[in-house]
């Protein structure tokens, strides 16, 4: 697709750049919009009937993005958009002499315009993108607290160990669509939410969302953030779907730099991988361009990060076999993009078939996605107080408490019941897992120092 900037002065402001990307030459109408804002940018976007032809350019005082489209009539009220936290006060429309729409956003901070056009997919017509994209410093804050812990917070001031939480798809991209309207998108973002409340709770452990909200994040730029946050680890959470809806069973995924290990694995890979184009990243899949990523995956096989994912993804799929029914009774391997980086452990995990009646059901239910947070959390806290990483509190706990013995607590357990149990005492108890009092909960995994 051949596009073309210039710019040049304007007596209300400066035209910052203008892009024009050819279209069709027959009327169209805006038939939908909508606003997605995210901590790094705001995207607008326009539903289509056919192709059209646009400019984009930005004035100041006041600061205004102006989106200028051939031969094209309003279908809708774009007053109507709710604009909350989008950085834009205002979306002002005017039909222009020779059939052309101006759409004017007026902006409350400073945004800088990015816009492409879309073709027709499996889930949206022609649809014309404006990314509002923020400036390095100037990103929104998300809801969830996403900021270390202090070194201070630490015995001995040992580093965390950071778990990255993706929610699959999200924003101008739904995932899968159960049977009953159930949306991927807003099934895997409460699990997700769970997960990082759970380990929050955690000593030893930091969480942080991928996405925190309804937006939408290219594959690649969720692999960027993990590696931005220094991850330890990287779970891709997704609700997979099937053209038969009798297909069942939540499965753990790690990478394949071949072939997958089975069609299934293949399929969901595929449709999964998808995202970029369904969400809009110039309607290129950033796989198909992705050359250092691509040479990585020829050694990647022979790290140590392949062979951790395995071992925690073995870890998680251990602990949800007594939530859910899998799928497979082993982790299975696959080409998904999110999963490749080269030096995070990664899994995916695909919490069932959204498109399964039941399982939809299930999914729909807080104490059950509760259940599969829970079991996500204790497949990752067991693999890594075998496998904690140097320099953390972990690490230093296991050093300095011995030999650790995992418990899982169940119903009718106390803090004291435990350590008579295991001829230890309340207080060392506490000491180990870091208990501020005797609350414990049913689920909680409880070390005991032996020795």
């Amino acid at each position: 697709m051949k596009q073309w900037f210039m710019s040049l002065a304007m007596p209300l402001g400066f035209l910052m750049g203008m892009v024009v990307i050819p279209g069709g030459v027959s009327a169209t109408e805006i038939e939908d919009a909508r606003i997605w804002p995210a901590p790094d940018n705001t995207r607008l976007v326009f539903d289509l009937s056919g192709p059209v032809e646009h400019r984009v350019f930005v004035l100041s005082n006041p600061s205004r993005v102006v989106v200028d489209i051939s031969d094209v009539s309003l279908g809708i009220n774009l007053a109507s958009l709710a604009l909350d936290n989008s950085g834009v006060s205002r979306i002002r429309s005017a039909q222009r002499e020779g059939g052309e729409l101006r759409v004017v956003l007026d902006l409350s901070t400073q945004l800088n315009p990015r816009s492409f056009v879309l073709r027709p997919n499996e889930q949206y017509g022609h649809r014309l993108v404006l990314d509002l994209e923020r400036p390095p410093g100037l990103s929104m804050e998300p809801s969830e607290r996403q900021v270390s812990r202090s070194a201070d917070d630490l015995s001995n001031q040992q580093r965390n160990i950071v778990i990255a939480i993706d929610a699959g798809h999200g924003g101008e991209d739904p995932g899968a669509i159960g049977p009953r309207g159930t949306r991927e998108k807003d099934v895997v973002l409460a699990i997700a939410r769970e997960l990082y409340n759970q380990m929050d709770d955690l000593r030893g452990y930091e969480p942080v969302l991928m996405r925190t909200g309804d937006y939408y994040l290219s594959l690649q730029r969720r692999r960027e953030l993990a590696r931005e946050k220094r991850a330890d680890l990287f779970i891709s959470i997704h609700a997979d779907a099937f053209t038969n809806p009798r297909a069942s069973g939540a499965s753990v995924f790690a990478l394949s730099s071949s072939g997958a290990t089975s069609a299934m694995a293949g399929y969901l890979a595929n449709q999964e991988n998808a995202a970029d184009v369904i969400g809009g990243v110039n309607g290129i899949s950033l796989e198909d361009k992705d050359e250092v990523l691509r040479s990585v995956l020829v050694d990647l096989s022979m790290t140590a990060t392949l062979r951790s994912s395995l071992d925690v993804g073995n870890n998680i799929l251990g602990q949800m076999k007594q939530v859910a029914r899998m799928h497979k009774a082993s982790v299975e391997q696959a080409g998904f993009a999110v999963l490749k980086s080269p030096d995070v452990p990664s899994v995916l995990v695909e919490t069932g078939f959204i498109s399964n009646p039941t399982e939809e059901a299930n999914l729909g239910s807080a104490g059950y996605r509760r259940q599969l947070a829970t079991a996500i959390r204790q497949g990752v806290t067991h693999w890594f107080e075998s496998n904690p990483p140097p320099g953390t509190w972990v690490a230093w706990q296991k050093r300095e408490a011995g030999t650790l013995r995992r418990y899982v607590v169940v119903s009718g357990d106390t803090l004291s019941g435990i350590a008579s149990r295991n001829n230890t005492s309340v207080s060392r108890l506490r000491e180990v897992n870091q208990l501020n009092g005797s609350a414990i909960r049913i689920g909680q995994v409880i070390l005991i120092p032996q020795g």
